[in-house]
């Protein structure tokens, strides 16, 4: 078991919430902080904040008396949000992350994480449907998504810039579309995974779904677990280079809505509405360097992860279903 106080930003959020319940399981004692408590079950944190990192005086509250810090605390949301939401996304978001590495540097905080995205790799590398798996250093030249990708790159170097001028120890994580179940599954900020398996959900066998775009865009999926096994496997390494976390089996948006109307069993139409966003072409992480770095990848398959994923986002239609029907009577 491990020893230490640590804290996790985001807490109330999808990744920050199973972090922490990963974390307290290690043995760690664990400060969670965001704007909200988890939506779906209660945090197992020891101590919960309700505190805004955007402000200076709340970022040096949240890390006073932490050994280690696991920054996840973000303004974000799927595809459709960040392509309506980029100026209040790099106000927040850098907001939070200068504050966080400077309030970590101020109380002397041993290791910091931060967590990034693939949204940070060039457009002029994800233009096709059968991608080239992008390796770390294939963020430059930077072309970054627009709005959220160039936050999180400013970030990283940020982070780089604290290890190298005041040896502040940093680990730095790309997300590859993380998924699982007690995450967002409406209300615009959902994920396609999620939001696939809401509509497979609500829809009868023989019915129609809307899929964003032509559907042929690829992307690669991991799953919730392997993510905060890897980023607990991150922050116990010695790598201080940004590192990818995701799968790499690369397939598309309708080989999506497909594995998931099988889970269901169910027959889904696709109703493809080529006005919606849809982000790059093509998207796949070369796991390469995760392999080398932490002995270890991902573990859950896509269709295991679909199916637990599915289950408890059908579990939580069906009841809602229920309560407005009773509620109508």
């Amino acid at each position: 078991m491990q020893s230490g106080r640590v804290l996790v930003t985001g807490a109330g959020g999808f990744i920050g919430h199973h972090l922490t319940n990963f974390l307290k399981a290690q043995g760690f004692w664990v400060r969670g902080v965001d704007l909200k408590e988890p939506e779906f079950e209660p945090s197992r944190a020891d101590e919960f904040r309700l505190l805004d990192l955007r402000r200076w005086e709340q970022a040096l509250e949240a890390t006073r008396g932490m050994t280690e810090v696991y920054n996840l605390a973000a303004n974000m949301g799927g595809i459709g949000f960040i392509e309506h939401n980029k100026a209040v996304i790099m106000h927040d978001n850098v907001l939070i992350n200068i504050h966080m590495l400077e309030a970590a540097r101020e109380h002397g905080i041993q290791r910091y994480l931060y967590t990034s995205s693939a949204c940070v790799y060039p457009g002029y590398r994800q233009n096709t449907v059968d991608v080239t798996p992008l390796r770390e250093e294939d963020a430059y030249p930077a072309d970054p998504e627009d709005g959220y990708g160039w936050e999180k790159l400013f970030s990283e170097r940020q982070c780089r810039h604290y290890l190298e001028d005041h040896g502040l120890d940093t680990r730095v994580v790309r997300f590859h579309n993380i998924f699982g179940p007690l995450g967002t599954y409406e209300g615009g900020r959902e994920k396609s995974p999620a939001a696939i398996c809401r509509k497979v959900a609500l829809a009868a066998d023989g019915d129609e779904i809307e899929v964003w775009g032509d559907g042929e865009q690829t992307r690669s999926y991991c799953y919730i677990d392997d993510c905060v096994e890897g980023i607990w496997r991150l922050m116990r390494s010695d790598h201080r280079e940004p590192l990818n976390l995701g799968q790499d089996r690369l397939i598309s948006i309708n080989q999506l809505v497909d594995m998931v109307a099988g889970v269901a069993g169910k027959r889904i139409g696709k109703r493809h509405n080529l006005t919606a966003p849809q982000g790059v072409r093509g998207r796949n992480s070369d796991n390469t360097r995760l392999r080398e770095v932490l002995g270890w990848e991902p573990q859950v398959s896509l269709e295991e992860g679909l199916r637990r994923t599915y289950e408890w986002i059908e579990a939580r239609v069906t009841a809602a279903d229920g309560a407005l029907a009773r509620a109508i009577a």
